[in-house]
């Protein structure tokens, strides 16, 4: 059972997620242990793909509160764990036009912690519109059937 710590609902907000992976990350313990406290933020934050691995910038994880004097710097570039074949794909995605890596969400999986990162395509602000006209008209639906089906 996988335990969400974290997700990027700008993310959803910003971009059109079009294909997901999953990641290891490598972390210090302490960190492991301010991620288990809930003390990650996605936001702002993307994946880059240099020589041949993958990387994390500008992902916030908080300083463990009980940790020794050595406590990374919160905002680090974190090494991601991917497979070459997945690498190579990414790679070949993103140096197309339009394309980025974003990291939709941390959780643990046993007792590691993963990230899903979405290859995703930017969404213009009309495209942003449509997204909350829609929403808001699923929100009227649901409560108008709601209400019919309270009767």
């Amino acid at each position: 059972m996988d335990k969400i710590v974290a997700t990027n609902k700008k993310a959803y907000h910003d971009y059109f997620v079009e294909d997901t992976y999953e990641a290891g990350i490598v972390l210090v313990g302490c960190e492991v242990k301010s991620i288990r406290q809930g003390a990650c933020n996605l936001r702002d934050s993307f994946v880059i793909i240099k020589n041949g691995e993958a990387f994390l910038i500008g992902t916030h994880i908080s300083p463990y509160k009980m940790g020794s004097y050595f406590n990374p710097d919160p905002r680090r570039t974190r090494k991601l764990l991917l497979n070459r074949y997945e690498i190579n794909k990414l790679r070949g995605k993103v140096e197309q036009k339009g394309y980025t890596l974003v990291p939709l969400k941390v959780y643990f999986k046993g007792a590691l912690v993963k990230i899903e990162i979405g290859l995703c395509r930017g969404k213009e602000l009309h495209d942003k519109r449509a997204a909350i006209k829609d929403k808001e008209n699923k929100r009227n639906i649901d409560r108008v059937m709601k209400e019919y089906n309270t009767r």
